[in-house]
């Protein structure tokens, strides 16, 4: 039963503490979209789409103004791209590309993600020629998101795969060089990615999901940093207490949204994703969190501990909220989206070697962080297999998404406006592991794959 005290608290989260669902995104399964001319298949995949999520964007502005809940972000997923293009004889990937952003611009929506490849295990008809592909895709559209898993618990690390994405997000870049480098924010790749995130640039529908679904995101970092602030100085298992409380609170109204958006709009609830997402907004960062428990500044001896407890807790609060659960759910640590991160990353307090190490305990990996534009390829292949590894030993969903900053040099920096936010370069080792990548082949699945 809700009382005045309630809907006080919940109008102060939203106007003063950046309370907001990050995004609604719906779901769409393109595999009766399959044929073997590529025009035919676009063009039903033009029409699904837009017959589906016509109404996505208006559903969600009426229900922020009903409800007072700001949704900043309205967004699409399709079917892993690569799939459907395994039936085409004429297999031309930005051709499609270009068709799902044609939909997305009809739509209205903020992104459509899906242009993706899963490839953990090797590569399948429609693989190769769709991430071959990713640099142009991205180049001439603005609202397309592309992913590709490389890795799993269960398949091991595809290395031929991590060879490959190198090369493609190196050349994502440079192709988008004119527009700070924008390509590679719009590009990541897992270990044992989630059919069923809501966050872009990873979100694609999978091949499990139903024809159509609406999942939500929410994100409150700034709500659990007011409540800290308000605690004083309890101890970690009171922190803890506290943030399972406040995480309860923010996915209730995820819930509420996601429950309304379902019925309103005649698709199928999926999940809550309880992720804590940050934005560059003073106040709204998840960095901030972990210096209200009492660092200095984030990414000093502590942090990894501190986002380990905050992970857990958010978890153990949310899941108690919502009838249904999943995406990725728990805290995002994108450097260039989290104005404590950036704060921290320009004062030399967080390294690339301390994110890696908060990784393996918090929701994804390493986020939107700017690179030298003169890194090699093997480099980037080698931080896309640490983190893997990280994820496939850990059973643990793990993310790469970094951006060559060509031209620029440690400490220079690259904006990319919005939500993407902006950033330092940030130095890397230059002893080299390319005869380590260009071995090829994969590394095989661990001893924690064989649980059946």
């Amino acid at each position: 039963m809700l009382n005045a005290r309630d809907i006080l608290e919940t109008i102060t989260m939203i106007q003063d503490e950046h309370l907001d669902v990050r995004t609604i995104t719906m779901g769409i399964s393109l595999l009766d979209c399959c044929h073997s001319d590529i025009d035919v298949m676009c063009r039903k995949v033009y029409d699904k789409i837009t017959r589906y999520a016509k109404d996505l964007v208006a559903t969600g502005e009426q229900i922020e103004k009903e409800f007072g809940i700001p949704i900043i972000n309205k967004r699409i997923s399709v079917t892993p791209a690569a799939m459907i293009l395994a039936s085409c004889e004429n297999k031309d990937a930005v051709k499609l590309a270009k068709t799902l952003e044609k939909a997305a611009v009809a739509c209205g929506v903020n992104f459509l993600g899906g242009f993706s490849a899963l490839v953990q295990k090797g590569f399948g008809p429609g693989d190769r020629e769709l991430i071959e592909a990713i640099p142009e895709a991205l180049s001439v559209t603005d609202h397309i998101c592309s992913s590709v898993n490389i890795g799993s618990t269960k398949a091991g690390i595809n290395m031929d795969a991590v060879g490959l994405m190198g090369k493609v997000v190196r050349k994502s870049a440079e192709l988008t060089a004119d527009r700070d480098c924008i390509g590679p924010a719009k590009l990541v790749v897992f270990c044992n990615a989630p059919e069923d995130n809501p966050f872009m640039a990873g979100a694609f529908h999978g091949a499990g999901e139903p024809d159509c679904v609406i999942n939500v995101g929410v994100s409150g970092p700034g709500v659990v940093r007011a409540a800290l602030a308000k605690a004083g100085g309890c101890d970690l298992t009171a922190v803890a207490d506290l943030i399972k409380k406040t995480a309860f609170k923010i996915t209730r109204m995820g819930q509420l949204v996601a429950s309304e958006a379902s019925r309103r709009l005649g698709v199928p609830f999926g999940i809550v994703d309880l992720s804590l997402a940050p934005t560059p907004a003073i106040g709204d960062s998840v960095a901030y969190i972990l210096e209200e428990m009492g660092l200095e500044c984030c990414g000093c001896h502590g942090t990894t501990a501190a986002l380990a407890l905050l992970n857990d807790a958010v978890k153990k609060g949310g899941v108690m909220a919502s009838s249904h659960v999943g995406g990725l759910s728990g805290a995002f640590i994108p450097v260039t989206e989290d104005a404590g991160m950036i704060h921290a990353a320009r004062c030399g307090a967080l390294s690339l070697n301390k994110l890696e190490a908060m990784t393996a305990v918090c929701s994804v990996g390493l986020d939107m962080i700017n690179i030298p534009g003169d890194t090699p390829a093997e480099v980037i292949s080698a931080i896309i297999a640490d983190e893997a590894a990280i994820g496939m030993v850990n059973s643990k969903t793990t993310a790469v998404r970094v951006i060559p900053a060509i031209g620029k040099k440690v400490g220079e920096e690259l904006s990319f406006g919005g939500l993407l936010g902006s950033g330092p370069v940030m130095p890397l080792s230059t002893y080299s592991p390319a005869k380590f990548i260009n071995r090829g082949g994969r590394i095989p699945a661990p001893m924690q794959s064989l649980k059946n």
